[in-house]
């Protein structure tokens, strides 16, 4: 595939210098003194080009990050994987065994917002060490509950962990590559967290649906591994930027600050309204297939599972692609995705027919798998990691949409109810598109920084 200049340069991503930079540009004392005045700190961007640690202990980081990736994803889908077996185990309801999710759901909204400032402050080594020795110790405990009390506080504090990785992970790895490969980075990280759900699927079956040998399989390796993250991460990872004295504030309110509020604000949104149209439409899927549609397990399954496999491979496409076109561009994926659930719930029931629609709207939903880095660009250095912390506040919402969809399947139907995804991913495209570009030469043209 050819590769377009900025694929093969060193340019990073960065505002255009001042137009006037020295004394004697100037034509008054006023603006002889202004030029001594701290400049103001560099984004992200800016700060880590002079940051970046040598390419192979860059590429020995990452390796790192990517194991970690994968014991994350085994922890957090254990809830969804491994929840027929606990739910006989334990004796739950249905009810009570999804709840499972919210609880774990709401500890990692907490945490993503606590352990994200607190990686930006302490250090994203020290923080990501702790979190994988937490995680890895609440996943181990969780083989000891016996009841639904203990379920529900386990995944809590499971939550709580797990909510910090994502923004420690992309404040780390934003630090150690180029801007124009970080899309394809952030392809790896997603191909890792599906590939856990895979192996996780795979051991329950192995394992003869002993859960609480999974639980242990899954939390003692992040426990033995935490402490390679001081040998194997650079220091530059948490080296903040050189800027003027910050005001002593959370870093979170940083980014409501009145420059910064309405990016902030938008951004939540569209994260929010992602997690509500993946649980419209991808939540109700199967329960769709299976009573609307009555095909049989064995044909449900197909199809799920050929759109998730689209998911992986449309990761890759759309991380090249946020690196080549501009962050922005990947709203596309949106709006397509939009156009294949309409036509999903209106073509007739030909497995083949319904397995090709699907197959484009699981790749096409992927194209926020640039979100990442792109959050980490849009605010200064030293809010890296409480910036990408950004995209688990749209968890808030998933809270909210089983109840909200439940009642509009119940009165409208299930067809009605997962068209309003298409609704979702349609707005979330416009707040996509309205927001600043940080590719230095994007395909669409639009507000920059």
């Amino acid at each position: 595939m050819a590769c377009a200049p900025a694929c093969g340069t060193k340019r990073v991503f960065a505002a255009p210098p001042p137009a006037a930079d020295t004394a004697a540009t100037l034509g008054s004392p006023a603006d002889a003194a202004a030029i001594t005045m701290p400049p103001p700190e560099p984004s992200a961007v800016q700060h880590d080009a002079v940051q970046r640690p040598p390419l192979a202990r860059a590429v020995i980081a990452f390796v790192f990050l990517m194991v970690t990736e994968f014991f994350y994803s085994w922890a957090w889908n254990s809830v969804d994987v491994l929840r027929p077996f606990m739910r006989d185990t334990l004796k739950l309801t249905l009810t009570q065994a999804g709840s499972g999710y919210s609880a774990q759901g709401a500890g990692a909204l907490v945490g993503a917002v606590v352990i994200g400032q607190l990686a930006d402050r302490v250090g994203r080594r020290t923080m990501l060490a702790l979190v994988m020795i937490g995680y890895g110790t609440t996943l181990i405990a969780g083989s000891f509950v016996d009841g639904y009390s203990t379920y529900l506080a386990q995944r809590v504090v499971l939550g709580l962990f797990m909510g910090g990785i994502f923004p420690i992970v992309v404040g780390i790895y934003v630090g150690l590559f180029s801007p124009t490969v970080r899309g394809r980075l952030a392809s790896l990280i997603n191909a890792i967290f599906s590939s856990g759900i895979t192996v996780l699927g795979l051991a329950s079956g192995w394992a003869n649906g002993d859960w609480r040998a999974l639980l242990l399989a899954g939390g003692l390796p992040p426990i033995l591994l935490a402490g390679l993250a001081f040998v194997l991460i650079p220091k530059s990872a948490d080296v903040r930027a050189q800027g003027p004295q910050k005001p002593a504030r959370l870093p979170v309110l940083e980014l409501f600050a009145p420059d910064l509020r309405t990016r902030t604000i938008l951004l939540a949104s569209l994260t929010g309204l992602n997690f509500f149209g993946y649980q419209a439409y991808s939540g109700w899927l199967s329960t769709y297939l299976r009573d609307v549609r009555g095909l049989d397990p064995t044909a449900m399954g197909k199809l799920v599972a050929w759109q998730f496999g689209a998911n992986i491979v449309g990761g890759f496409v759309w991380g090249w692609a946020g690196d080549r076109f501009g962050r922005r561009f990947n709203a596309i994926g949106f709006l397509a995705a939009a156009a294949a659930i309409l036509l999903y719930l209106n073509v007739e029931t030909d497995a083949m027919m319904l397995g090709s629609i699907g197959v484009v709207y699981g790749f096409m939903l992927s194209a926020s798998v640039i979100w990442g880095p792109w959050l980490t660009e849009l605010y200064p250095a030293h809010l890296k990691s409480t910036a990408a912390s950004i995209f688990n506040w749209g968890r808030l919402v998933s809270f909210f949409a089983p109840l909200v969809t439940g009642s509009l399947a119940a009165q409208f139907g299930l067809g009605v109810t997962m068209g309003t995804a298409a609704v979702a991913f349609t707005i979330a495209a416009l707040i996509w598109l309205s927001l600043p570009e940080t590719h230095p030469h994007p395909l669409l043209r639009g507000r920059r920084r």
